[in-house]
């Protein structure tokens, strides 16, 4: 027992020794200094760093559509240049940065570069304030980084902003490849947009979640050394920043990126027992490539007097950024063996177009649709010149076209007007404005059709107006059995009163909630079965308008008769006039006497009832909801329908930056705030 006690004595002894050990002192000296290059780090780069706020505007089912999304970013000069992801800010209608101070300002594209998912913003001052120098980050060297390097991912996860988590470089040259090892795969962005062809990853272990994206990761001298673009399960990847440098000068130096392209495919020469040149995949046709001769299964040794030696997968981006510097127009000597005998063709580099064309609507006809590009034609088969139709929105013109448009058809000419583009496009729908039918002529793979669109936009609906009918206002429910023998009057029959509307002859009279009818005008009410719920209405509308009806009841055990004045049936939510704004896609329609009473609103309430809010309009994201009762905008007092014209007619015309939408929802009064970008909308 003491020997047992001494052992435990002497191992505790040993452990308190041992944090006094020159050991421990050296790993708390080690982790001080660690703590004080995190510190640094951060100190550098987090003024510089800015939490993206989105207005994406996408299109699906044959319109345009708007929603609300994020990311990070990096202030990168002092006039404000910030980096983020493509994805972050691609298709966006309005960008927001909020520095790390809390300052919010609007930016605006200056390049979208989806080839290496970059985008460079320029934060844009307000009116009154003509100059600032931003707090700024410098870029490092990412070719610098080694495995097992500490970095920091700084950004706003989940859109909490100003965060920072630390790892350790896992790979700083990682590609992603097919099963087999033979070829490098491209990541694919929601919108189909692709990137890989020129990036090898810094793969590191710093924990980064969505709303990260386009945040920096630092290194311990407070430099960015890559941009965050995806992660997950302990994985994270950057693009480089020596990639992002390329990037950025171009945009400095140009205002936009250019690269070159020969138009052959890249591949590793492992499998071929060699250490040298590169194997040509496959060419694409009418390339620089394939006019100089370039065939598939040539070794390619050297361009323009550069090795191009890509024995590995992760060696094929290097390649491709040899080849995107290039000077395009100008021609370069390519170095090619070809079954063991070496030969110099002469290729001139084009410049590399991107994959997708721009997109947008045809709002009045109901269809989005996209430029095709070269890139696309060849790969999905289309003529190399007109507009791809992306989406068809039901009920409106195009959808009703005979014979049937689908998605995926081309539109290559309108009437007599040939159409090579969304631009021409429009002018040519333009000319045909006036016309009851437009002859489109499409391209389904290699079949052309004439087909005609009746040029008619969707109207309003009709009110359903029908005569008065004498009315009670009253909601009931049938005295079943069940329920008659649960009040302990197992043979009782009529109907039980729910609801006594305000504003109403019954509501004058003195009906209330819990009377039980069981006659009208003497005559028995015989209902008890569910299917009999509409028996007193029906006997209230053979009634005359304007005379008294006698009812008796049941209150508190006694029978009691009443007499009730019949009144005309309200005018019902069917017949009330509905006005549909196209523009920010939204549907009202006026106030009847029976939506007053319902919702226990004043008798004189005025204002337009929101029937419809289309998902992800301009009106949903200001936060717009059916059900909402519109009482002012911006300021001017809506009544009706007419009003709500009046009104958003005015600011179509005088476009305000913002409409104040003053409503009631439930029982409180709220606002929306509707922030629409005009120039998209004012489009047909």
């Amino acid at each position: 027992m003491r020997r047992s006690a001494w052992l435990i004595v002497m191992s505790v002894g040993l452990i308190l020794a041992g944090v006094n050990s020159p050991y421990a002192q050296r790993r708390g000296q080690l982790e001080d200094a660690l703590r004080r290059d995190i510190q640094r780090a951060r100190d550098r780069v987090f003024p510089a760093l800015v939490n993206i706020l989105t207005v994406a505007r996408y299109f699906e089912g044959g319109r345009a559509q708007y929603g609300i999304g994020g990311g990070s970013g990096v202030i990168v000069s002092p006039d404000g240049l910030v980096l983020t992801n493509y994805h972050v800010a691609e298709n966006s209608a309005r960008l927001f940065c909020t520095l790390s101070s809390g300052e919010r300002f609007e930016a605006k594209v200056v390049v979208h570069d989806p080839l290496t998912d970059l985008s460079v913003l320029k934060i844009q001052l307000p009116p009154d304030q003509k100059e600032r120098k931003f707090a700024y980050a410098e870029l490092g060297d990412s070719d610098a980084l080694s495995t097992g390097d500490y970095v920091l991912a700084m950004g706003n996860p989940l859109l909490l902003s100003s965060s920072v988590t630390l790892g350790i470089v896992s790979n700083p040259r990682r590609v992603f490849v097919s099963v087999l090892g033979d070829d490098i795969e491209s990541v694919e962005f929601e919108q189909g947009d692709r990137s890989g062809l020129l990036t090898r990853w810094v793969q590191h272990d710093a924990l980064i979640l969505p709303g990260n994206s386009g945040g920096p990761l630092v290194n311990l001298r407070g430099e960015v050394v890559g941009i965050n673009q995806l992660g997950g399960r302990g994985l994270g990847f950057a693009i480089p920043s020596n990639i992002a440098k390329r990037v950025l000068e171009q945009v400095v130096r140009k205002g936009k990126i250019e690269r070159a392209w020969l138009g052959f495919r890249a591949l590793p020469v492992e499998k071929l027992r060699r250490t040298t040149g590169v194997l040509v995949g496959s060419v694409s046709p009418e390339s620089a490539a394939e006019k100089a001769g370039l065939k598939a299964g040539d070794i390619v040794l050297a361009i323009d007097g550069k090795p191009t030696n890509a024995r590995f997968a992760e060696e094929i981006p290097l390649i491709y950024q040899l080849i995107a510097d290039l000077p395009i127009g100008k021609p370069v000597s390519v170095v090619i063996e070809r079954a063991g005998v070496r030969q110099t063709l002469t290729m001139t580099p084009e410049l590399l177009e991107p994959y997708y064309g721009d997109e947008d609507e045809i709002r009045t006809l109901g269809i989005s649709i996209r430029d095709i590009t070269r890139p696309m034609a060849r790969a999905r088969r289309l003529p190399k010149e007109g507009v791809l139709i992306t989406g068809i929105r039901p009920g409106y013109p195009v959808d009703s076209a005979e014979p049937k448009i689908q998605i995926g058809d081309a539109i290559i000419q309108v009437g007599d007007t040939p159409v090579r583009n969304i631009q021409e496009l429009k002018t040519a729908l333009n000319q045909h404005k006036d016309k009851e039918l437009i002859p489109f002529t499409v391209q389904r793979r290699e079949e052309v059709i004439l087909s005609a669109v009746r040029n008619k936009p969707p109207t309003d609906p009709s009110p359903n107006t029908e005569l008065p009918r004498a009315w009670l206002g009253v909601r009931t429910q049938v005295l079943t059995r069940q329920v008659a023998e649960a009040i302990g009057q197992a043979e009782l029959k009529g109907f039980r009163i729910t609801e006594v509307l305000p504003y109403t002859e019954a509501s004058r009279a003195g009906l209330q909630v819990g009377d039980i009818l069981i006659a009208l005008n003497g005559e028995p009410l015989e209902a008890y079965r569910p299917q009999d719920a509409r028996d007193l209405e029906r006997r209230i509308e053979q009634l005359p308008i304007g005379e008294e009806a006698t009812l008796t009841l049941l209150r508190n055990g006694e029978q009691v008769e009443i007499k009730v004045k019949m009144e005309p049936s309200p005018a019902s939510a069917e017949s009330a006039k509905v006005v549909r704004q196209r523009e920010l896609e939204f549907s009202v329609r006026d106030i009847t006497p029976i939506d007053r009473m319902r919702n226990r609103w004043a008798e004189d309430q005025q204002g337009v009832l929101v029937t419809d809010v289309a998902n992800g309009s301009w009106a949903q994201l200001g936060g717009l909801r059916p059900g909402d009762l519109i009482l002012a905008i911006n300021e001017q007092t809506i009544n009706n329908t007419q009003d709500f014209q009046s009104v958003t007619q005015e600011a179509l015309e005088k476009q305000p930056p913002i409409l104040v939408v003053f409503i009631r929802r439930d029982r409180e009064t709220t606002f929306a705030f509707i922030e629409p970008d005009w120039k998209d909308i004012k489009q047909p």
